[in-house]
C-alpha cells in the first residue's frame, strides 16, 4: 500500500480491514488544479484506492479486485495544508461484484467529496506481501 499512486500522493492509511478502511491525506502543491483547489482526480484516486484496498481485504485470496466504475461527488473545496480524512465502507459485498461508498471530510468534520466505486472480482489472487498486512 505504500507504493504506486497512493504514495506519490502521500496517502497513509490508518485502519484497513473488508469492512473498513480510513486513508488520511495533507493537501500539498501536486494536489492543486490551476485555480487553488484539490483537482477532481485526486478525489477519484483516493475513492478507487480505498475501496480497491478494503475490496481485496475481503475477498482475500479468492481472486482479484478491479474497479470498473468511479463515482464521484465534489461537495466542498480543500486547499493546501488541510489534512482530509476519506473512509470507505462496503453497500454491497457479493459473488462477483462490490459496492463501496467514500466519504471525504475535512478537519472540522465536514463533507467534501463523496464517492463511490464499484469492484468486479476477477481471477487471480493477490501479492503475498499485501496477505501478510491484513494477518498481522
Amino acid at each position: 500500500m505504500d507504493s504506486g499512486l497512493g504514495n506519490a500522493l502521500g496517502f497513509a492509511y490508518e485502519g484497513v480491514s473488508g469492512d473498513r478502511v480510513v486513508v488520511t491525506w495533507t493537501v500539498g502543491p501536486q494536489h492543486l488544479q490551476p485555480f487553488g483547489i484539490v483537482h477532481g482526480g485526486v478525489h477519484c484516486a483516493v475513492n478507487e484506492s480505498a475501496a480497491s484496498i478494503g475490496g481485496q481485504a475481503w475477498l482475500r485470496d479468492q481472486g482479484l479486485v478491479v474497479g470498473v466504475n468511479n463515482n464521484t461527488d465534489f461537495l466542498r473545496q480543500a486547499r493546501t495544508g488541510e489534512t482530509l480524512r476519506s473512509v470507505a465502507t462496503p453497500i454491497h459485498q457479493g459473488r462477483t461484484t462490490q459496492l463501496w461508498a467514500i466519504e471525504t471530510t475535512n478537519a472540522e468534520g465536514k463533507l467534501v467529496s463523496r464517492g463511490q466505486v464499484r469492484l468486479a472480482h476477477i481471477p487471480g489472487s493477490p501479492p503475498q506481501e499485501f496477505l501478510a498486512l491484513l494477518d498481522a
